[in-house]
């Protein structure tokens, strides 16, 4: 397992370089100047040939006129800079922001804890429901309730994340009043201690991690009552219940556990896929995230801040990955992943 997970990780460590290399050469072709939209707030104080000059010192400065390759190994910290220092993104170092004018590790920190924060809660609010559900639709399979839910997951399923967020707004927020329509926090609110502080921030994440977790329903329980009816079709399932073990060891010990392997990727891989729907969800309910983040840094062309959100979510793809091949082999000790 050990020599398995450490060449994972080298092809990751390679996927990441060529991922990096791609995006970032993508956004380069993007036509926009760094420099001159530093320079541009200065232009009407100087006189044009003080600009033209302080214009193509900047840009000497930036690097903006190496070649692609160099600029990109200065980026990501494997080319020395002007001064002879690595000084990159395998040093820590993201960049600075255009737009917000501060060091791109310290715009991030603040909407990358929020969206961390928001997801680990939808996650575990949506296994708690849609594992169980999913599992008693399959045994009662047929009966009323199992056609409830199938139709109620279906809506889940084929409507927008986006149309869910409007529908919950309208009747928690406007018509019904329960939850605030948008923010993290109370506006002007002074806590007395740290609790405080948190309990007002999980008041106004609840409806956003309620829609994210709604918006997850349909697909994670129609899964998880698929698998588990194939596995309670199997021969071994008859023969244990023939030998006259009770039903919840058939369900629990030998159903769910053999239903657990195709369940455990799509687990993982609606995990990564909740990161990328947080964007919508972010946007719609005004979440200071890394969703709405990134779409700030698109509409103002800042590019260093967007390459450093691209760079983690191909992180999170890329460690999801990881642990789902190694979930295998937890899961069924059949699954030789060191070979």
């Amino acid at each position: 397992m050990g020599k398995y997970i450490a060449k994972r990780i080298g092809y990751m460590a390679l996927v990441f370089l060529i991922v990096s290399f791609l995006m970032y050469s993508l956004y380069n072709l993007i036509p926009s100047d760094p420099a001159r939209a530093e320079l541009e707030p200065m232009k009407r104080d100087l006189k044009p040939a003080e600009y033209e000059q302080m214009y193509k010192n900047l840009r000497e400065e930036m690097g903006l006129d190496d070649p692609l390759i160099i600029r990109y190994g200065r980026w990501m910290g494997l080319v020395p800079d002007k001064h002879g220092n690595f000084d990159g993104l395998l040093e820590g170092n993201f960049g600075d922001s255009q737009f917000f004018k501060q060091k791109v590790i310290d715009v991030i920190q603040a909407p990358m804890s929020n969206t961390i924060f928001i997801n680990i809660f939808a996650t575990i609010m949506a296994l708690g429901i849609t594992i169980p559900l999913g599992i008693y639709c399959a045994v009662h399979k047929g009966r009323k309730i199992d056609n409830s839910v199938q139709i109620v997951t279906m809506l889940g399923y084929s409507l927008p994340i986006y149309i869910i967020a409007l529908i919950f707004m309208f009747f928690f927020c406007v018509f019904w009043r329960v939850f605030p329509i948008s923010g993290t926090k109370t506006a002007g609110a002074i806590y007395a201690n740290g609790m405080e502080a948190f309990t007002d921030k999980l008041y106004h994440i609840a409806l956003p991690v309620i829609v994210m977790t709604f918006a997850s329903l349909g697909g994670m329980t129609r899964y998880v009552r698929s698998a588990m009816i194939d596995a309670l079709s199997m021969d071994y399932i008859r023969t244990a219940r023939a030998k006259g073990l009770k039903e919840k060891v058939v369900i629990y010990s030998h159903a769910w556990r053999n239903a657990l392997l195709p369940i455990v990727t799509s687990i993982i891989g609606w995990f990564i896929g909740i990161f990328s729907g947080s964007v919508i969800v972010e946007n719609t309910f005004s979440l200071n995230g890394m969703g709405k983040l990134y779409w700030t840094g698109l509409n103002n062309l800042d590019f260093e801040l967007v390459l450093a959100i691209q760079m983690f979510y191909t992180v999170i793809a890329l460690a999801g990955s990881l642990i789902m091949d190694i979930s295998y082999g937890l899961v069924d000790p059949r699954v030789r992943v060191d070979k």
